[in-house]
């Protein structure tokens, strides 16, 4: 049994979810450079961050994701299936959904989230809201094959991923996920997607580096989490957020930077950390129509139409699986 095994050995963990959070962070970790996955940002505090996050004047995606759903939503509309199925992989709030369902005539809703219990709650607001909704949550990691409830099975299906989040995957991730969902949706699926920008170097440095420290905040939370669930001592003060644009990758980055030499301790491991070493948690990258249209077709879908806002900050894309 290697130490990391040990660790987690000796640790008693409560649950599966934890164990695996625990055998992501040590195994992460222990990488050179260090690293840790972005979907442990996403505990309750997590959450809260990031749509306040969505609300500071300096990120941009979020509204104007929302502006091209609102103002293109009668062509969107012509392009979804009277009675389909629409499923959100990674439906969290219902924000962006809620705006589609009043344009789009679709017959069931299945929102596809990791997080069981917030899942249901938003399940039942929007059935309050749109009582002439089916609406069939599905608890399940959308990065992994799962099965859509029978009761749909009849229905065309349509997808709908927005926020940009196709952009924290690595392309080659990017393109496994597209397909995925084409497999998961079936014969003549078809997707709404969000996809962010290549744009100004500035304005990407400041949604990501906001005024408020928001940003910040919601980076160092993934410490605070590992100290709370799997037992670590970091040092919240000894770390700085840093989000940079690497132009080579098209991609932000965010990172943690140690602010000296120091060694931290969790589930038994520890970890040692050089001045200025950072941990990096997060990409984001940044597309032009372009690229992402050369990424869809290689991942089986068909790009049918692109929208933009009038600046061409963001873009909203209709894909139909390809024969």
């Amino acid at each position: 049994m290697n130490v990391h095994a040990t660790a987690l050995a000796d640790a008693h963990l409560p649950d599966e979810q934890t164990s695996a959070f625990a055998r992501d962070a040590i195994d992460d970790l222990s990488q050179h450079p260090k690293r840790l996955s972005p979907k442990y940002f996403y505990d309750a505090t997590g959450s809260e961050l990031f749509e306040a996050i969505t609300r500071l004047p300096e990120y941009y995606p979020t509204r104007t994701e929302l502006s091209i759903l609102r103002d293109r939503g009668s062509e969107i509309a012509t392009l979804v299936p009277k009675g389909a199925a629409l499923v959100e992989f990674g439906a969290g709030a219902t924000t962006k959904v809620r705006r589609l369902l009043q344009d789009c005539a679709v017959g069931a809703y299945v929102p596809v989230d990791i997080s069981g219990d917030f899942l249901r709650a938003q399940a039942d607001a929007l059935r309050e809201d749109f009582p002439g909704l089916s609406v069939y949550p599905v608890a399940a990691d959308f990065t992994a094959p799962f099965a859509l409830p029978a009761s749909i099975a009849g229905l065309p299906k349509v997808g709908f991923f927005p926020g940009s989040t196709l952009g924290n995957f690595e392309p080659h991730e990017a393109c496994a996920f597209l397909r995925s969902a084409r497999d998961i949706l079936g014969r003549a699926a078809q997707m709404i997607i969000g996809v962010d920008l290549e744009k100004d170097e500035r304005l990407l440095h400041d949604a990501y580096n906001d005024a408020a420290g928001v940003t910040a905040r919601f980076n160092l939370n993934v410490l605070v989490r590992i100290n709370r669930e799997l037992g670590g001592n970091f040092d919240l003060s000894a770390f700085a957020h840093r989000a940079i644009y690497n132009r080579e990758r098209h991609r932000i980055e965010m990172h943690l930077i140690s602010k000296k030499h120091q060694a931290v301790r969790m589930l038994g491991t520890s970890f040692s950390f050089r001045l200025g070493e950072s941990i990096h948690t997060e990409n984001s990258y940044k597309y032009s129509l372009e690229r992402f249209g050369a990424l869809a077709r290689g991942s089986g879908w068909t790009v049918r139409k692109s929208w933009t806002d009038p600046a061409r900050m963001f873009s909203v894309h209709a894909l139909m699986a390809s024969d």
